[in-house]
């Protein structure tokens, strides 16, 4: 057994989503930020690297803007200690920022994913970390989503959060809940991985017997 060389994402864990303009529905946001300060306490007490990522638009955008209050990150964050720090303006921690080169010089070949959202900036991180062959963890309640409608359609949080769970558990990540991840790094063992074979083949399986 490998035991994994991680580090631990905190992503735009920012008032916008708390007491701003973009309320996260699903799960609870008090679950999800009492999540991950679990995990950042832990990580720490583990030696694991904490990266805390925030986003900003412009002074003059609706949401995240550059000097408002909301931008700022939440106090379960900002009150805690990290190890690097990471601003970005487009969804992917990666991408324009130095995410990839400090994780390289650590040998991080594990990103645990914790923050918002699910379905943005989360999985965004998480597709461009798999492509850069790192493996991934992603804490399904330290995170979460919020509600759409569009020329698209509806979807609950509850929905999206819950497709993009089972997707990232097919293919791109290990998913898993805050007290199964606190019990792997103590253990040293790997959280469980889907595949799409297998993911696949037991919905179709659901079906049959339906």
């Amino acid at each position: 057994m490998t035991i994994p060389r991680r580090a631990l994402l905190v992503i735009d864990v920012q008032n916008e989503y708390v007491t701003g303009d973009l309320p996260i529905e699903f799960p609870d946001v008090q679950t999800s930020l009492a999540n991950i300060a679990r995990a950042m306490d832990a990580a720490r007490d583990a030696g694991i690297p904490i990266v805390v990522v925030q986003n900003f638009a412009p002074a003059t955008s609706p949401l995240f803007a550059r000097g408002s209050a909301t931008a700022e990150l939440h106090t379960v964050v900002s009150s805690r200690a990290h190890d690097h720090y990471v601003e970005k303006s487009l969804p992917s921690a990666f991408t324009g920022t130095d995410l990839a080169d400090w994780l390289a010089a650590r040998q991080v070949d594990t990103l645990t994913v914790t923050g918002y959202m699910t379905h943005n900036c989360d999985a965004s991180t998480i597709n461009h970390a798999v492509h850069a062959g790192l493996a991934v963890e992603f804490l399904d309640d330290a995170t979460g989503s919020v509600p759409y409608e569009n020329s698209a359609g509806f979807a609950s949080a509850e929905e999206i959060h819950r497709v993009f769970s089972v997707v990232m558990q097919s293919r791109f990540a290990a998913v898993a809940s805050t007290e199964a991840w606190l019990a792997s790094v103590k253990s040293g063992e790997p959280l469980a991985r889907g595949n799409i074979y297998a993911s696949n083949q037991a919905a179709r399986a659901r079906q049959t017997v339906a």
